[in-house]
């Protein structure tokens, strides 16, 4: 394991626009913010009131089901470093996908203190993803994993959104004086993802580094709702400065207010994926059928079906005004839409709020994130519990247990940002700016 040696610590009493939290502050360069943290969120938000060591107990079993069912190692990199990778589906092992790696960082760097494996499987991943880059930009990851050895495989926005915003969280939780230098490889992907990903105009998350500016029927106005992580946009200005972070934060919760507006206004819904009203009008309005994916392009679905848990975690962690306004619109529908009852909660809707399939079928995917939304609401203590205790011990597939164990570890209190200080037991670490001499 790696040692910190002990530096003297300078606290500058000026605060930063850019604070820069303590790392590895645990002897022997063990996590800074071991599993259960029990994160504070905004004012006026809620929780599962379960016993708090109840809930913590259910992450560790629910991770440890997900670890055994969906991590496999994939070999050594030239380096050494043993790699690992999420497998893209229980129907087909062989495979992986950018946004499985994305997912198993941010796991990983949360149960860092549980899992004494996690900063070795944390660094296997990244390996991994950085032994299969996109053949259009190499500073990104191929979305899909075996590539074509023909054509090669462009990226996709989230899955390099995710890894960039999980290096932020290691080096919070490890530091970078150890094998791989977490902020430094953060700020690489971000300036990639900004160069290829980032709509220069539109200032829009792209669907990945193969769209052209101003191409059609995709270019830089035609983005993935669930692209929009209004968190991580925050931290990834508040780590770089770069006021371009800034502009894509407010452009894309702009596009989302006026998306819930225009077509949503009594459920807030966003469909999968957008396009502009025309050539001339960049206004957002929903997809087509069979825009990329399917015929319910245009539809809350198996993409926007995790929307309100990026837009609510910011609003939990950031208490912003703007993203738990987002989140409420979302949670007050889906509450009276289901009589408070997570079991009525179906898989997909029409914007309106129609089922896209009134069967019976519930499934975590879509009831997970509603939780989160539900956290926004005191009055929803209910229905959160509900849902919470219908998730917590259900296993479908990579993606919905995926999904649901990050949930969880909002919903439990357990979830970081990694330019936020972390309030444990009430008291908070105030953001200062610490220079550690010798570094």
């Amino acid at each position: 394991m790696h040692r910190m040696p002990v530096f003297a610590i300078i606290v500058s009493l000026t605060l930063l626009a850019v604070p820069a939290i303590p790392n590895n502050l645990y002897a022997g360069g063990g996590p800074a913010h071991p599993f259960p943290v029990h994160n504070t969120y905004a004012p006026g938000t809620i929780r599962p009131d379960f016993a708090q060591t109840v809930m913590d107990n259910d992450v560790r079993t629910f991770f440890d089901h997900w670890k055994v069912d969906y991590l496999a190692k994939a070999g050594t990199a030239p380096g050494g470093t043993t790699m690992y990778r999420v497998i893209h589906s229980k129907n087909k092992p062989q495979e992986t996908v950018s946004e499985g790696q994305g997912y198993g960082m941010i796991i990983m760097v949360h149960m860092a203190g549980y899992d004494p494996d996690a900063r070795t499987i944390f660094d296997g991943l990244w390996s991994f993803a950085r032994q299969h880059p996109s053949s259009v930009d190499p500073r990104l990851m191929a979305w899909q994993v075996p590539e074509d050895p023909n054509t090669g495989i462009d990226a996709a926005f989230d899955g390099d959104a995710d890894m960039a915003y999980a290096l932020l969280l290691a080096d919070n939780q490890w530091g970078s004086d150890g094998a791989v230098n977490y902020r430094r490889q953060a700020r690489q992907l971000l300036t990639a993802i900004m160069e290829s990903m980032i709509g220069p105009q539109s200032h829009l998350p792209m669907l990945g580094d193969w769209i052209t500016r101003e191409g059609a029927p995709y270019s830089q106005y035609t983005p993935r709702s669930s692209d929009f992580m209004p968190g991580h946009f925050r931290s990834f200005y508040a780590v770089t400065g770069n006021q371009a972070w800034q502009s894509v934060l407010q452009t894309t919760q702009a596009a989302i207010s006026q998306v819930q507006t225009d077509y949503s206004p009594q459920t807030g819904l966003l469909p999968d994926f957008l396009v502009p009203v025309s050539g001339n009008d960049h206004r957002l309005q929903p997809a087509p059928p069979n825009f990329l994916e399917g015929p319910d392009d245009g539809h809350y679905e198996y993409n926007a079906g995790r929307d309100p848990w990026r837009i609510g975690t910011d609003g939990l962690l950031n208490g912003d005004p703007v993203s738990l306004a987002q989140t409420r619109k979302i949670a007050d529908w889906v509450y009276a839409a289901t009589n408070g009852r997570a079991k009525n909660i179906k898989d997909g809707y029409f914007l309106d709020g129609g089922p896209l399939r009134p069967e019976d079928d519930f499934t975590s995917f879509f009831a997970a994130p509603f939780g989160v939304a539900a956290m926004t609401r005191p009055n929803q203590q209910t229905f959160l519990n509900d849902i919470y205790s219908r998730i917590r011990q259900r296993h479908e597939d990579y993606y919905e247990d995926s999904v649901t164990l990050l949930c969880m570890l909002v919903m439990t209190g357990n979830f970081q940002s990694p330019t936020q200080p972390v309030t444990q037991q009430g008291m908070a670490m105030p953001p200062i700016n610490m220079l550690l001499l010798g570094k």
